[in-house]
């Protein structure tokens, strides 16, 4: 059995969700070929690395080379702020780790040059944490798309409406810091656009519009002192494909009533597909091609339970059991250890990181100057 030995860089809901699916997935998958372990973790302060290594039974660390020079750790997980990125990521390269980090690649599109520019010599196994790729209903959606299902692209549509930023009084913290390499572009944008670009490939041009909605905010550290926001919290995109169809991309913070509301409909020629917010147990596709006729004859929408239909290792839950957030993100590592242990390239590397990143500076230069620009 090959065993994976893990350092974490960052303990926050993301590092936890990380260090989850490491633990859950020998009892998701039936794999006897290799074992994964967090071994190291490190977080910015002496305190929380403590607290973390309880939790994982880990050697807690406080500076990230001890974890990305350490011979003795097999693979990088990078969980850390957005603009931490960087150099945890280059010096993880520098020493031939395997990477899976979190999304998205980095602060910004200068940072994302350099990434590109090392991993022309990087041999490694990387991933993004791009999990809702990695449900069966999405995973469905791409099989129809490449069977020709659809047929030609005519219109889409996709959303990551969240509420998490309606209440102005919602404390000022990193993820709604453009300094940070925050603002909901980067964090909600990055996902509903590489879903998109998963299923449709690549974007021609776009047009966007951001908006900061509340101009000051609450400081996390001291709620009684109000601090400039310089990150949007909505971001409305109109995206042209290479084909010439027309669709729109919008990721919100301010949607009040919405939890982790991620849909799409993609229309076609043949067919149409559509993901409903909160209900990953479907997909909805429409046949285009099925009669229409007597009195509508079998023509309509198919709700497909895709559920927990994950093919074989996996083994658990039952295929019908009711699936969860956690669940893409079990599939998303487990897809990257096995690539890692097969030694083969990971379904979503570093590369496409970086084509996101270049994709979320477009959004920004259209939002600044009120034009369609070139992707």
């Amino acid at each position: 059995m090959k065993k994976l030995r893990i350092g974490l860089l960052g303990f926050g809901y993301i590092g936890r969700a990380h260090a989850c699916a490491v633990r859950d997935i020998p009892l998701y998958y039936d794999d006897g070929d290799f074992s994964a372990e967090i071994t190291h973790v490190c977080t910015s302060r002496p305190e929380t690395a403590q607290k973390a290594a309880a939790v994982l039974g880990a050697v807690p660390v406080n500076d990230f080379r001890q974890i990305t020079e350490n011979p003795d750790i097999d693979i990088v997980d990078i969980a850390s702020p957005n603009n931490r990125h960087l150099e945890q990521l280059l010096s993880a390269m520098a020493h031939g780790k395997h990477i899976y980090c979190d999304k998205p690649l980095c602060a910004n599109e200068r940072e994302a040059a350099q990434i590109a520019e090392a991993l022309k010599s990087y041999r490694g196994t990387s991933q993004m944490t791009l999990q809702f790729r990695f449900f069966p209903a999405t995973m469905r959606a791409k099989q129809l798309i490449e069977e020709g299902r659809l047929g030609d692209i005519l219109e889409f549509h996709g959303s990551f409406p969240h509420s998490g930023s309606a209440d102005p009084k919602t404390p000022l913290k990193w993820k709604l810091s453009g300094a940070a390499g925050g603002g909901v572009a980067a964090d909600l944008g990055s996902h509903i656009f590489d879903l998109l670009h998963y299923l449709l490939g690549d974007f021609d041009s776009l047009s966007a519009v951001t908006r900061i909605v509340y101009p000051e905010r609450p400081s996390a550290d001291d709620p009684n002192k109000m601090v400039k926001v310089d990150a949007e919290d909505d971001m409305q995109t109109l995206v042209r494909l290479k084909n010439g169809a027309l669709g729109t991309v919008t990721a919100s913070k301010i949607a009040t009533g919405t939890e982790d509301g991620i849909t799409f409909t993609i229309h076609g020629t043949k067919g149409a597909l559509m993901l409903k917010a909160m209900d990953l147990n479907r997909l909805y596709f429409y046949d285009n091609t099925a009669p229409g006729a007597p009195f509508g004859g079998v023509r309509g929408w198919t709700a497909i339970d895709c559920g927990q239909r994950y093919e074989k290792p996996a083994v658990f839950p039952a295929s019908k059991a009711v699936i969860g957030w956690t669940r893409g993100h079990i599939h998303c590592y487990y897809s990257f250890l096995r690539a890692v242990t097969d030694g083969k390239a990971a379904p979503a590397p570093l590369e496409e990181g970086v084509c996101i990143q270049n994709l979320l500076a477009k959004v920004k230069e259209s939002a600044a100057s009120g034009r369609w620009v070139k992707v």
